[in-house]
């Protein structure tokens, strides 16, 4: 099998998007438009990716310089033919070169493989749709061999009613793409240099022309508009949830769930409606995610449940945590086996050991909490001192009252109680109870200020 090279186009500056943004850098399901493309080539095992970028200047190749592609720029943008012209200095000829377009997002793996196994000579990728209108016709002959593709602008009526379409996506042998694009001509309403002239040549030259369809439409739908954008998005957010619900996902509304990255999901997890799922997120079995919840790149242990409106990011849970509702829990946390946090509690670059509870209310920040501690309802660590940050170490099986403040650096020790309304300072001793407050005082015939005269 001769070495397969991918050339994705990523040149269109996307005028309908209303952006200043390079279309392709638009995000669907949580990642730009030409990553989605990019994942699928690299899925191939290609010798080589070249991209080619126009508009935008160096934000593609900045943005997507992970993948170790060749970018190549189109300067000035005339046409898809001539955007893989730029491409073949870089291409040898003993290979087969695809090309894909960086703002298709959905095309799949099955679809492309079909593509390659389909013979050699040229293999199109084309559909049939009810209503053509816009898109390049298949024109065949009597036998039904394929024998050009005629742009809508320059069809004639009777080619205007073929269903059958070019998507654009293609495979040549890249010696004679080589050849076929050296002799494009751009005679045609756009002045352009098509790509899809090479059928003919191909025909002329009795190359086999083979054509492959994807098993789903919206694989080859492009993307132009916000319009078309949010109902792609629609698409791909449909396809991960009955991905979800074949490996045993209970959702409650199929509809209202996005996922925008990786979910991977234990058994017998059950996710109720609104959740949105950023990153790379791993819920275990039997987990339960209350309504209009988000949770990015965490990983939550078995039988926890996450209650409604909770927000986790960069976290993670052991087994049987209850969290929320209105938790949140921001990057560097970690909670033991059973620990609670409750509604209206942050916690964040924190670790909460096992069986701890922080029900309701409280701040815990750059804070090291131990097994067994109950935090009650207003309590705060101060970790900021206006310039750094500093921790705040809490004490196995620890009672800390209501409205407290520990004042970080500070140390609360194993077993010590803390009374409401303390301000610690002061590292407290194991076992005791400490108290901080201000003599309590009433002041005789004091009265409450009124409102003066108008």
């Amino acid at each position: 099998m001769s070495p397969l090279n991918i050339v994705i186009l990523a040149a269109g500056k996307g005028t309908r998007m209303y952006s200043d943004k390079p279309k392709v850098l638009h995000a669907l399901a949580g990642k730009p438009l030409v990553q989605h493309v990019l994942d699928c080539a690299v899925s191939l095992q290609p010798q080589q990716i070249c991209v080619i970028y126009g508009h935008g200047g160096e934000a593609v190749p900045q943005a997507m310089q992970q993948y170790g592609a060749k970018f190549v720029i189109q300067e000035p943008q005339l046409g898809t033919g001539h955007a893989v012209q730029q491409v073949l200095p870089h291409l040898e000829d003993q290979s087969r070169t695809l090309v894909l377009y960086g703002d298709v997002p959905l095309i799949q793996h099955s679809t492309l493989h079909q593509m390659l196994q389909a013979g050699d000579g040229l293999v199109l990728l084309t559909v049939n749709l009810d209503k053509p209108t816009g898109y390049g016709r298949i024109v065949r002959d009597g036998q039904g061999d394929v024998q050009c593709i005629v742009e809508e602008k320059d069809a004639t009526t009777e080619q205007r009613q073929i269903g059958e379409v070019n998507t654009g996506i293609l495979l040549a042998p890249t010696a004679k793409l080589r050849t076929w694009l050296g002799k494009l001509g751009n005679n045609n309403a756009q002045g352009e240099y098509y790509l899809t002239d090479i059928v003919a040549m191909a025909v002329q030259q009795g190359v086999t022309v083979h054509t492959v369809h994807p098993a789903q439409n919206w694989e080859v739908e492009g993307i132009n508009n916000k319009q078309q954008l949010a109902a792609l998005e629609r698409v791909q957010q449909r396809t991960e949830s009955n991905s979800l619900m074949a490996r045993g996902v209970t959702l409650a509304d199929p509809e209202r769930i996005d996922v925008r990255g990786t979910l991977q999901c234990g058994r017998d997890v059950q996710i109720d409606v609104g959740c949105i799922f950023e990153g790379e997120v791993k819920l275990g079995d039997r987990v339960r995610v209350g309504a209009y919840s988000i949770i990015r790149d965490a990983s939550i242990g078995q039988d926890t449940q996450i209650f409604p409106y909770s927000h986790i990011e960069a976290s993670e849970t052991g087994e049987n945590c209850h969290i929320g509702p209105y938790a949140r829990l921001r990057p560097g946390s970690k909670l033991h086996d059973g620990a609670h946090v409750g509604n209206f509690v942050e916690i964040k670059n924190s670790e909460i050991g096992s069986g701890s509870k922080a029900n309701h209310l409280s701040y815990i920040g750059d804070s090291t909490v131990g097994s067994r501690v109950n935090i009650g309802a207003g309590t705060i660590t101060c970790n900021y001192d206006g310039a750094n940050k500093h921790r705040t170490v809490i004490g196995d099986d620890a009672f800390i009252g209501s409205d407290t403040q520990l004042v970080a650096p500070v140390t609360v020790g194993k077993g010590a109680t803390i009374g409401a309304g303390s301000t610690i300072t002061r590292n407290t001793p194991d076992g005791e109870l400490t108290l901080s407050r201000s003599k309590q005082v009433s002041i005789a015939g004091w009265q409450r200020p009124q409102k003066g005269k108008k």
